[in-house]
């Protein structure tokens, strides 16, 4: 009989194979008898598992499976150092453009968040019936804030918020990819009656600024207007009882060929063909200035009233965004749809070449000079590769098998404008037929789980440390206890992190050993004799790429400098290592 481990391993070996498979491109009759054989081992080890143990009274002990919720995980220490830094960068932008931290529940009462967010209502997590209240997480922090809003009697006129915080999703994740069902969102939003466009430039300069100090390489911020979008629907015949559902479709053109975008429309959301047609002469386009000049010029587009003000206010706002200098970083993006339903100005995402599909080209994502279609059956540019779907569970217990390879991170941010939101919670909470007050919003939403993703690969590339800790305090001799804590105190109380091993009387090796785990650059020594005389000995560690790539300490036969104990901290901190401490950086280029 087959034992826990047995089937662990050969469930490795199989995922193993299956990964190989995709990568070398092999047939699909081939890679589908290995995840079927995958799904066997897994299952086969599901049954044993649950069986296992002994029986006691007849009864079969189960055995408990240690793992984490489905689209959830844990982050080690490195991995949470690489996070907080990324948060750091976050929260001074913030703070840098004005904005005031703001904090709300992790759920909210079912009914703030039920009819906001269109096709995706069906991803909000419903905690059912909690002590006489209908509760559901938080699917996003927009919501939340605007029912903060409206509770205050929308008299936070005039105001940026930003907050940070784990939102949730019911959706299918892919992990790897930093799509998950808990996951971290940063929000700033500007609250309030501002002259028209300056603050949606403010969001912009602020979202261009964040990802220019991440470092995540190129980006672009793709840019629409949901009034041009709707009068773009209404010139082309679309029913208005159909434009939220048609919007839906048309933001799929990222990942999906027209094609496939246009048998949606008509095969599964009853549009006709020749209007599907016509709209796809318009969302096939992207560029920047010389996009909206060429949609200035149309007439029947100029003749429709939303149109014509989405068109004018995105006039204003290329004119703004040239002044914060960003203008390069903006593509005009016609089939930019955004599918929530409280979106009613301007709309944007963010997106880095790492961010897109496999099988993409990054023409296909990023800014055109041309107003040419981007995605094209008569292209010379490949075609994406077919959308593979999701592998179904046999049975209710399996999860849904997801093909990794085939998925981008996605979108890194987005946001846009909501002006009705807030008026909206005000109007249902003063009771049919009393006025309520409005107070027009806009804001940028940062995943900051999909850029921990992508930032995460390059933090181990590029050395960067895994903790914060800059000496290490140890003893040579008879363990001096009381000494060491004294100066761990004293380090402590100038700022600088400092940790000891907590023996009585460590061995020396054993200590230097503690302080490499923690790759801390500083190791002190104290000694009976250079205490008598005032004195410490420092040693500064250093650590270097090894040939076969791993990060690995400098062996040196250094034994280090004399400085006067009085002397110390002023010693550290004239360092270099000191003064680029907050960068994160461990190697030195």
């Amino acid at each position: 009989m087959a034992t826990p481990e047995a089937l662990g391993e050969a469930i490795a070996q199989q995922s193993a194979l299956l990964v190989d498979l995709r990568k070398q491109q092999a047939d699909n009759a081939v890679i589908e008898e290995a995840k079927k054989k995958l799904g066997e081992l897994k299952k086969a080890q599901g049954q044993l598992l649950s069986a296992g143990g002994s029986k006691e009274s007849g009864k079969k002990k189960e055995r408990l499976l240690l793992k984490t919720a489905k689209g959830t995980r844990d982050y080690g220490p490195g991995e949470m150092f690489c996070r907080e830094h990324i948060e750091r960068i976050v929260k001074e932008c913030f703070t840098t453009f004005g904005g005031s931290c703001l904090d709300t529940p992790v759920f909210e009462r079912k009914d703030i968040l039920a009819g906001k967010y269109g096709e995706d209502a069906k991803l909000i997590f419903d905690l059912k019936d909690q002590g006489g209240e209908e509760l559901a997480l938080r699917y996003d922090h927009t919501v939340p804030l605007a029912r903060y809003l409206a509770m205050s009697g929308a008299m936070n006129t005039h105001s940026k918020f930003w907050q940070i915080g784990k939102v949730y999703r019911r959706d299918n994740p892919v992990m790897s990819k930093g799509r998950m069902r808990e996951f971290s969102q940063a929000d700033f939003d500007i609250a309030g009656v501002w002259d028209t466009m300056i603050p949606d430039a403010e969001i912009i300069s602020l979202l261009c600024t964040i990802l220019t100090r991440l470092e995540l390489g190129d980006f672009i911020v793709k840019l629409n207007h949901r009034k041009i979008l709707d009068g773009i629907f209404e010139v082309c015949g679309v029913p208005a009882d159909k434009i939220r559902t048609i919007s839906s479709a048309v933001d799929k053109l990222d990942k999906l060929p027209w094609p496939e975008v246009k048998k949606e429309m008509t095969e599964e959301k009853g549009l006709d063909s020749a209007v599907a047609d016509k709209i796809g002469e318009y969302v096939k386009h992207k560029g920047g200035p010389t996009l909206l000049e060429q949609l200035v010029k149309d007439e029947s587009l100029m003749a429709n009233p939303s149109a014509k003000q989405g068109l004018d206010e995105m006039g204003l706002l290329f004119g703004y965004l040239e002044a914060f200098n960003v203008l390069d970083k903006i593509s005009f993006d016609m089939s930019l749809a955004r599918g929530l339903d409280y979106y009613t100005g301007i709309i944007y995402e963010a997106i880095v070449e790492a961010s897109a599909p496999p099988g993409f080209k990054s023409a296909n994502a990023f800014a055109s000079s041309s107003t040419q279609p981007a995605v094209d059956s008569s292209a010379s540019t490949p075609a994406p590769a077919p959308k593979k779907k999701s592998k179904k569970p046999a049975n209710a217990d399996e999860e849904e098998e997801v093909d990794e390879s085939q998925v981008g991170v996605g979108s890194i941010a987005a946001g846009g404008r909501y002006d009705n939101l807030v008026g909206m919670f005000a109007a249902a909470a003063a009771g049919e037929g009393k006025k309520a007050a409005g107070l027009p919003c806009i804001g940028v939403s940062i995943g900051m789980d999909r850029i921990f993703a992508i930032v995460w690969p390059k933090w181990v590339e590029r050395g960067m440390r895994s903790k914060e800790t800059m000496a290490y305090v140890m003893a040579a001799g008879d363990g001096l206890l009381k000494e060491r804590v004294q100066l761990v105190q004293t380090l402590r109380e100038a700022g600088i992190k400092s940790d000891f091993l907590f023996k009585n009387k460590p061995k020396l090796p054993a200590q230097f050993a503690a302080g490499e785990r923690d790759e801390v650059p500083f190791a002190i020594i104290l000694g009976g004799d250079e205490l008598k005389e005032g004195l410490v000995t420092v040693k500064e560690q250093r650590w270097e790429f090894a040939p076969d790539g791993e990060k690995r300490k400098v062996q040196s036969d250094d034994k280090g400098v004399k400085v006067k104990r009085d002397g110390l901290i002023d010693w550290i901190k004239d360092t270099q290592t000191f003064k680029e401490w907050s960068s994160g950086k461990l190697i030195s280029s």
